[in-house]
């Protein structure tokens, strides 16, 4: 690393544990709540610092509004199967402004993509099962 890139890293680790405590009140504000493993993970201030900045900027990109950002945390949330992330997106997307309808939505649709991605796979392990086949098996 050049040297001076080194020096400005070491500044900013420096005040890690500080920047660490704005990026809990940043999280707090931004969602409404805070999520479990932010308090775990600033054990270690310095992965922390770094780690929820990094966060922080890929949850409020400048090229998507805040409402939807949150729409899409919901969807890849529910997507995951992570039920903690997706109470607190929900309620987050609640605060920047979208109702109920929206978040059953984009739950509905994050359900169609997790359907799609058990039938792809197997059905085409069925029509390689049964390649003769018309694509009915009813008899007429």
């Amino acid at each position: 690393m050049k040297p001076e890139n080194q020096r400005a890293l070491d500044d900013f680790l420096s005040r890690a544990d500080e920047i660490s405590e704005d990026i809990l009140e940043d999280t707090r504000e931004m969602l409404g709540s805070m999520p479990f493993i932010f308090p775990v993970l600033k054990e270690r201030p310095e992965y922390f610092a770094l780690s929820g900045l990094a966060d922080e900027m890929v949850c409020r990109p400048p090229h998507i509004p805040a409402k939807t950002a949150e729409l899409i945390a919901i969807a890849a949330a529910a997507g995951a199967g992570a039920e903690s992330c997706l109470r607190v997106h929900i309620r987050a997307a609640m605060k920047e402004g979208a109702n109920r309808d929206e978040i059953y939505d984009t739950i509905l649709i994050a359900s169609l993509i997790g359907k799609t991605r058990v039938l792809a796979p197997a059905l085409r392990e069925f029509r390689s099962a049964f390649p003769d086949a018309t694509g009915s098996s009813r008899k007429t």
